[in-house]
């Protein structure tokens, strides 16, 4: 992939399309030319995003984990068909930051102390319990909210890289903002299942409210962390950027300059999750998601090599098909032929 498509704006007033059959994409990407400062002379924006590479990967395999030990307690299809759809999607996402992961050993900088203890936390601290009936049920349900929490949050920064545009003027990496914006996409299109399997399963709004509040205190700590592990272990930086330490109103001015989300948009997502009334899809563009699919070079290579393969099959059974009618027609004309024989 040698460019990056800028990013369709939402037009107000354009109709949201109806909820979406979700499919996973099997997106390839390749990193063979990414530098580790990928976004050109901003290293410390960089790392603010590349800890999404740390955090994802493992958080997104739970997601897949506790979700399908919900899918039997699924009474609705429609729902049920929408949760399948997010498995599919989330199992690619994981594996496709993974390969940023890879990338980064091969520089130089070693992700694994990090990431070890984010899969800690995700299969230990997060992990299956030795809990059977109502008590298993409910740790099911806890788990559900904190992920549909979480899901706010990915959704807001699906949108944000959808809507940044700052980030094609200082000649991002178009391989690495393909793969950022066709995640986010894909975050915006499925951002309301979580909620919806919540909100199905349980529904109830002081676990939802205690979960978010739970999930955006664990993933502030853990993205500041990040940064002062990636800019740390970075072989280029050795902790310091320009000669000074990273300060936190770094983060404020990379926020305004559009190159990193900004903290006051990712500080109201929380009261806006904790509205009585709120629902994912009033937050975000579906449609403006589906268009960024549609030119995403990475998601339109998956397309046409499952369009590709679906071409191939449905000639294997048409060969096949043709085969059998072909041996029936041997046959039959061999159960003719003695016949006439017999009748001699």
């Amino acid at each position: 992939m040698s460019s990056d498509p800028t990013p369709l704006p939402a037009q107000p007033g354009v109709d949201e399309p109806d909820r979406l059959v979700l499919h996973a994409r099997d997106v390839q990407f390749d990193w063979s030319k990414l530098d580790l400062h990928w976004i050109p002379d901003e290293p410390f924006a960089t790392h603010v995003i590349n800890v999404l590479h740390l955090l994802l990967p493992e958080g997104e395999r739970w997601f897949v984990e506790v979700f399908k030990q919900a899918v039997p307690h699924i009474t609705d299809d429609e729902l049920r068909e929408q949760v399948l759809g997010f498995i599919g999607q989330e199992a690619v996402h994981a594996e496709a930051h993974a390969g940023v992961l890879d990338h980064m050993d091969a520089h130089g900088l070693d992700p694994r102390p990090y990431v070890e203890q984010i899969a800690w936390m995700f299969r230990v601290v997060l992990g299956d319990r030795d809990l059977s009936g109502a008590r298993e049920f409910a740790w099911l349900r806890t788990r559900l909210a904190v992920i549909a929490g979480i899901e706010h949050y990915t959704a807001v920064l699906g949108q944000w890289v959808l809507d940044a545009k700052k980030l094609d003027e200082v000649d991002t990496d178009p391989t690495m903002l393909d793969l950022l914006r066709w995640h986010g996409a894909e975050e915006v299109e499925h951002r309301a299942v979580a909620y919806d399997l919540y909100t199905h399963l349980d529904g109830g709004y002081p676990r939802r409210a205690l979960a978010m509040g739970v999930a955006a205190f664990a993933l502030a700590a853990l993205w500041v962390r990040g940064v002062r592990f990636l800019i740390a272990n970075d072989p280029y930086l050795k902790g310091r950027i320009g000669g000074r330490r990273p300060k936190a109103s770094w983060a404020l001015r990379d926020g305004r300059r559009g190159l990193i989300p900004h903290l006051g948009r990712l500080a109201r997502a929380v009261p806006e999750y904790l509205r009585r009334k709120y629902h994912p899809s009033h937050h975000g563009s579906t449609s403006q998601a589906v268009a960024y699919l549609a030119v995403s070079p990475a998601a339109r290579a998956a397309d046409a090599a499952e369009q590709e393969a679906a071409r191939k099959e449905a000639e294997k059974a048409l060969k096949q098909e043709a085969l059998k009618q072909e041996a029936v027609q041997q046959e039959s004309a061999k159960q003719e032929a003695k016949q006439q024989e017999a009748s001699r």
